[in-house]
């Protein structure tokens, strides 16, 4: 049976994001025996895939059966409280001991400490038919979706400088071409990557996607493409660390919460994983990085937020000195 809220009892650890780091943090505490209130608004980033690769023994699995046995195994934990909803507030509670959490609905929360889990958006070019195929057959990942294309026709959608990242990785998959559509330009050094790889330029510009995935251009010409692959811009899914005051970095792709390796953003008690918190990410790296949120949330919990207070760790990096004088032997 799970624990009831309790309004004068706040919980350890409020994870606000219910999907695969959100999950993995949430264990993590579970596992600890920790009050936990996890609040999800059920908008996974990879929704429009039917399928997760790369993730190790759920390769192939439904994206959303892994969320779901995730979250099954996730409520067998006595200590574990699911609300449904959008988290909309959070500020550093008055008496000083960790946050208020305001929910859509009006409901306030309290934990001792924060996991900000929220994930991205991914923001698509405006071209005709890209949003509708987005997941099916429009990719940005290639480790998660590359292998599937089974060495086919593979297409390079430009956005910016970030694209020539995909257009040369690509080849390893498929045979590709490179839609630059007035984005991107290579210079010469570039082009003799491109070349080196086999990678065909296009430069007329794209007037719409159909099909599978072709890429039709404003001359009417059709390239038949097995898949198409999109650098995404990316923006942060909630804006709570902005309102709490965590530092932002700008990634390639986006904005992101910074955070050290233990996944603890610049406010004390407040942590971030997934892909709020990394500049590119994946099932696998959001497991990961939940993980450690979940761990180094329950440390802090054991021993203060204070970094120099807490006893060494396997998850504390050791001192260069300590390594030097190892190497040394």
């Amino acid at each position: 049976m799970h624990i009831p809220e309790s309004p004068g009892i706040p919980f350890d650890a409020i994870i606000v994001g219910g999907s695969y780091a959100g999950l993995s943090a949430a264990t993590q505490l579970a596992r600890a025996r920790r009050r936990v209130l996890v609040i999800d608004g059920g908008q996974r980033r990879n929704r429009y895939a039917s399928h997760s690769h790369g993730f190790l023994t759920q390769d192939g699995s439904g994206t959303a059966a892994i969320a779901a046995e995730g979250k099954a195994q996730l409520m067998a934990y006595a200590s574990v409280t699911w609300r449904d909803g959008m988290a909309v507030q959070a500020a550093a509670s008055s008496d000083g001991d960790g946050f208020d959490v305001t929910l859509a609905d009006g409901h306030v929360v309290h934990g001792r400490r924060l996991v900000l889990a929220t994930g991205v958006i991914d923001e698509l070019p405006p071209v005709d038919g890209l949003a509708e195929r987005w997941g099916g057959s429009v990719f940005h990942c290639p480790y998660c979706h590359g292998y599937e294309l089974e060495q086919g026709a593979i297409g390079v959608l430009a956005t910016g400088p970030l694209s020539m990242h995909h257009a040369l990785m690509l080849p390893d998959w498929g045979t590709v071409t490179f839609f630059l559509n007035g984005a991107f330009e290579p210079d010469a050094a570039q082009l003799a990557q491109l070349a080196a790889r086999g990678v065909t330029l296009v430069r007329t510009p794209v007037a719409r996607i159909d099909g599978v995935a072709d890429v039709v251009t404003a001359d009417g010409s059709r390239h038949a493409m097995a898949g198409l692959f999109v650098a995404t811009r990316t923006r942060l899914a909630s804006s709570l660390a902005g309102e709490l005051g965590c530092v932002l970095e700008e990634g390639p792709m986006g904005p992101f919460v910074r955070t050290d390796e233990q996944k603890a953003s610049s406010v004390p008690g407040v942590f971030c994983c997934g892909d709020a918190g990394r500049m590119a990410g994946s099932v696998a790296f959001a497991v990961a990085d939940g993980a450690m949120a979940g761990v180094a949330a329950h440390r802090s919990l054991m021993f203060g937020l204070d970094q120099a207070a807490k006893p060494p760790s396997i998850f504390s990096p050791a001192p260069v000195t300590n390594a030097a004088s190892a190497l040394a032997r």
